[in-house]
């Protein structure tokens, strides 16, 4: 079995950890792309880091930088929003029994573009104001409640089938994936 290092950073600058895992996100969805890969360990890794990342974010990152008002309430909310989209469209490549057919195709696609999209907006919308409104005292001390939380929840195994259906239904629940995508 293909093991895949996740990193596993113990401090630093939230601002520069969040960027360190989105740019894991872009080469473990490249490797998901790539036929030659061994893509069944590479959507178990890309989901066990989905989960850790978006979760370490939503319980520390985004209240953090709210209170700080380096961020509204809006920005906070729609990057909730779009994890939960973002869970949803790797709970399809999950799903799926095989990594060769179209459909593993059409749903890695899917999953790129839902993500692909959040890196960019997250950059643009959320990390750009913590640069510019948040010290960097304050960004270390982040830094280390995001990798603790982040760690922990990849020694627990978060990205599992099970997990990653259970926070679907959840977000369902809470109302963040709604139907109509167009709702800004």
């Amino acid at each position: 079995m293909t093991t895949i290092d996740l990193g596993r950073p113990v401090q630093g600058d939230v601002v520069e950890l969040i960027l360190d895992d989105h740019r894991r996100f872009e080469t473990l969805l490249r490797d998901l792309r790539n036929s030659s890969s061994d893509r069944d360990a590479v959507r178990r890794a890309f989901a066990t880091l989905h989960v850790a990342h978006a979760e370490a974010e939503e319980k520390f990152v985004y209240p953090k930088l709210r209170r700080k008002h380096a961020v509204g309430e809006h920005e906070a909310e729609h990057g909730k929003e779009e994890h939960a989209e973002g869970h949803e469209a790797l709970l399809a490549v999950l799903e799926l029994k095989g990594t060769d057919t179209q459909a593993f195709d059409d749903a890695v696609e899917e999953l790129a573009k839902v993500v692909n999209h959040h890196l960019t907006e997250e950059e643009l919308t959320i990390l750009n104001p913590a640069r510019d409104e948040v010290g960097p005292q304050v960004r270390a001390e982040l830094g280390e409640l995001f990798v603790t939380e982040r760690n922990k929840q990849i020694d627990d195994d978060c990205g599992t089938l099970t997990n990653v259906r259970k926070i679907v239904a959840a977000a369902r629940k809470e109302g963040l994936l709604d139907d109509d995508e167009e709702d800004e």
